[in-house]
């Protein structure tokens, strides 16, 4: 009984510590719903993860940066050695705006799910003139961007009901 009074005082903190904090919208025209991770502000760059019911949209603003469609990131995990290497999937900009996007589906995608349940150390981005632009995750970014993706990848099932 003195083992079940403190663990029942602790649920309340573990629910809300699993609480997804997303934006939710509703497109004007189609009337879809839309979830957003808003910005998060990480090391030299800006990030949204976006979904809706067709696409899980990762996109990344740059300052000073030029991408084509052969540009690409590469993402490294940590306490790994592998990584992954995702291609520019927006236009070609001298904006800095990067895209790489998953299909959202009844089952998730491996690099996205790895996305959610490991933390990203860093991207390394190569633009139009073919030098490396790095972007280190400090532990607290490393956490945050987990979680959100991890949050992401369970609401983003919903859309499609």
């Amino acid at each position: 009984m003195k083992l079940i009074l403190p663990l029942l005082m602790l649920l309340p903190v573990l629910i809300n510590a699993q609480d997804c904090k997303l934006i939710n919208d509703k497109d004007p025209y189609t009337k879809e719903t839309r979830l957003s991770s808003g910005a998060l502000g990480v090391q030299g760059a800006v990030l949204t993860v976006d979904a809706d019911k067709k696409e899980i949209d990762f996109f990344f603003e740059i300052n000073g940066k030029c991408f084509n469609d052969a540009s690409t990131v590469v993402i490294f995990f940590e306490n790994t050695k592998v990584k992954t290497t995702m291609r520019n999937q927006g236009s070609v900009n001298c904006d800095g705006y990067f895209h790489f996007k998953f299909r959202n589906g009844a089952t998730t995608p491996t690099a996205l799910s790895k996305l959610g349940t490991q933390k990203v150390t860093q991207f390394i981005f190569k633009g139009n003139d073919d030098k490396e632009f790095i972007v280190s995750l400090t532990p607290a970014q490393q956490q945050t961007v987990q979680e959100v993706v991890a949050c992401i990848n369970k609401e983003s099932k919903l859309l499609l009901q």
